[in-house]
């Protein structure tokens, strides 16, 4: 009987013990990931995954390589550009001046040829107003002084013209008051040049030594606000845009904000060319002035003329005037086709002076403008 007891019991545990291997999880032998043949040997600390170690001296600011800022262009200093440009100038208005010598230095003074020395006057564009004042003066003063010689007949030419163009004050509104810059507000019809104007004006001002910002508030033209854009970094100027369509009037009185955020010393606001025939456009000018004077008056109200289109720059100039209140005139293109005789004839008849003149499409052939030298340039013998 114990026997018995003693194998069952055996049986049992034989049965426990099998149970329980069976049941229990089978343990897998792991093998070490077998290297790819492949790969690159890689030295720990060493190539481009190196760390740096923490001890490194640091680069300071001196020795990091930063990108050079494109260099500023240096304008011409404004200071005796027009005598610089003389020669441009005298070319293109040779027929005035030597024309009128011609005829003076010629044999005989006639009824014939101060007919012909009015005609003269009148194709150069002086006017009618100011050729007749012209012609009764010198025949006056040749009669009383008898003056012949061609050294006699320049120089009474000479005074008679300079009397003509006037020698009253040109001088530009840019100086910065105590509080906020000088504005400058730039307008016209379209073609004249005046986002050239504005930009060339920019340089002309910083030659001086001034601090500009640069107002594009021609909207209508994407061209003009990039235009506008190149002019202001070539020289360091700070330009206000904003996208195309946008308000104008916004543009001018962010234009001033900044002026008077950076200190700066002048602003010029370019604005889009229009017709002085459309009073829809004309109002709009009006408006933008308002607005910018929200901030401070308008020192200068610049108008643009372009010289070749004789006299219908005076009626432009009248009807911006009426609006605006112009107190300066920007005549360009005096290099080409026009005739000198328009500096005359839009101060005579507006009473408002020339102040700059566009004398060749450069960056820098833009001068303020010296009834002296062009008066010289117009009698000039080359």
């Amino acid at each position: 009987m114990p026997e018995l007891i003693i194998g069952i019991a055996v049986v049992l545990l034989v049965i426990v013990i099998a149970s329980v291997a069976f049941l229990a999880p089978s343990r897998r032998r792991s093998f070490p990931p077998v290297p790819r043949t492949d790969a690159p040997d890689v030295v720990p600390g060493v190539g481009d995954d190196a760390e740096v170690p923490r001890d490194t001296p640091k680069r300071s600011v001196s020795t990091v390589d930063l990108p050079e800022a494109p260099a500023l262009e240096v304008p011409a200093p404004a200071s005796g550009r027009l005598t610089r440009l003389r020669g441009r100038l005298s070319r293109s208005q040779s027929g005035l001046g030597r024309g009128l010598l011609s005829l003076l230095s010629g044999d005989k003074l006639d009824e014939d040829t101060w007919e012909q020395i009015e005609d003269v006057l009148l194709t150069s564009d002086v006017g009618l107003t100011a050729t007749t004042e012209i012609v009764t003066s010198l025949r006056k003063q040749v009669a009383v002084e008898g003056a012949r010689t061609p050294d006699q007949l320049r120089s009474l030419l000479r005074a008679e013209l300079l009397r003509a163009v006037g020698t009253g004050d040109r001088t530009l509104r840019t100086l910065p008051h105590e509080n906020r810059p000088a504005v400058v507000l730039v307008v016209g019809v379209n073609g004249t040049g005046k986002t050239t104007t504005c930009g060339k004006l920019g340089r002309l001002l910083v030659a001086d030594g001034r601090s500009v910002v640069l107002g594009a508030a021609d909207t209508f033209r994407a061209a003009a606000a990039d235009q506008l854009q190149t002019w202001g970094e070539r020289v360091g100027a700070h330009v206000v845009r904003k996208g195309e369509g946008a308000d104008p009037a916004a543009v001018a009185f962010d234009a001033v904000q900044a002026g008077i955020d950076r200190r700066a010393d002048v602003v010029l606001i370019d604005t889009a060319g229009r017709l002085h025939t459309k009073a829809g456009l004309m109002d709009e000018l009006g408006k933008i002035k308002r607005v910018a004077e929200k901030l401070g008056s308008i020192d200068e109200v610049l108008l643009v003329l372009d010289a070749t289109t004789g006299q219908n720059g005076v009626v432009q100039a009248k009807q911006f005037a009426a609006m605006v209140g112009v107190t300066g005139i920007a005549l360009t293109k005096l290099d080409g086709s026009a005739k000198g005789g328009i500096v005359i004839a839009v101060q005579r008849e507006i009473g408002i002076p020339v102040k700059v003149v566009g004398l060749g499409e450069g960056p820098d052939d833009l001068a303020p403008f010296e009834p002296e030298a062009f008066v010289d340039a117009l009698l000039a013998d080359d």
